[in-house]
C-alpha cells in the first residue's frame, strides 16, 4: 500500500510550478499528483485524483483572490486540505484569504524552503495554523452562533434555546461562513 502523501498543484505560473513539482519529487513521502492552472482544472482534478493536500495560488489570472473560491470549492467537493501559497506577503490579504477558504495553512512563496516540512504537517493532523485559522473563521460569529455551530457540527453541548432561535442563528452561521447548507459546514469544520 503507497502511502505517500498525494499533492496537488494549483498554480498558473508554469516556471514556479515545475519549481514546486521537482522539489515535491525528491521527497519519498510524497507525489505530485498534477498540476491545474485555473479554476475549472483544480476543481475537476482535485474530485478526480484526490489528493491529500491541494497547493493553491491566491491568484490565478482570471481575477484577483480567485484561489480564495476555488479553494473552498475544493474542500467542499474533495475534502483536500488546503495550503494557500502566495507572493502576496499582505497578512490582511492572508487572513482574508485563509479564512474564506477554509484553508488548513499557507505559506508565502518567498518560504519556499519550508514547502515539504508544511505539508508533511498538514497531512499528519493539526498544525498551530489551523488553530489560529479556524479561531479566524469563528471570529465572525457571536457566542451563542458558536455555540449552534457546534450542535450542527455533531458536538451536544446543551444549548437552551427555542427551536426558532436555534434555526434562525443557523441561517445566519451560513450566510456569515458563505455556506450553502449545514452539508457544507460540516465537510470545512466537522
Amino acid at each position: 500500500m503507497d502511502n505517500k502523501i498525494k499533492v496537488l498543484i494549483v498554480e498558473d505560473d508554469d516556471d514556479f510550478a515545475f519549481l514546486v513539482r521537482q522539489h515535491i519529487a525528491k521527497e519519498t513521502d510524497m507525489e505530485c499528483v498534477g498540476v491545474a492552472a485555473n479554476p475549472n482544472d483544480a476543481i475537476r482534478l482535485s474530485c478526480k485524483l484526490l489528493p491529500h493536500i491541494v497547493l493553491m495560488d491566491l491568484n490565478l489570472s482570471i481575477s484577483d483572490l480567485d484561489g480564495v473560491e476555488t479553494a473552498k470549492n475544493i474542500r467542499i467537493q474533495s475534502g483536500a486540505k488546503i495550503i494557500i501559497l502566495t507572493s502576496l506577503e499582505s497578512v490582511k490579504i492572508v487572513e482574508y484569504a485563509v479564512k474564506k477558504a477554509f484553508a488548513s495553512d499557507y505559506l508565502f512563496k518567498s518560504q519556499f524552503s519550508i514547502l515539504c516540512d508544511t505539508i508533511r504537517q498538514v497531512a499528519g493532523g493539526t498544525t498551530p495554523h489551523q488553530i489560529l485559522i479556524r479561531k479566524l473563521i469563528l471570529e465572525d460569529l457571536s457566542s451563542a452562533e458558536r455555540g449552534v455551530l457546534e450542535l450542527m457540527i455533531g458536538n451536544d453541548i446543551g444549548i437552551k434555546s427555542a427551536n426558532k432561535t436555534i434555526s434562525n442563528q443557523k441561517t445566519s452561521i451560513l450566510k456569515k461562513l458563505g455556506l450553502k447548507n449545514t452539508n457544507e459546514l460540516i465537510k470545512l469544520l466537522g
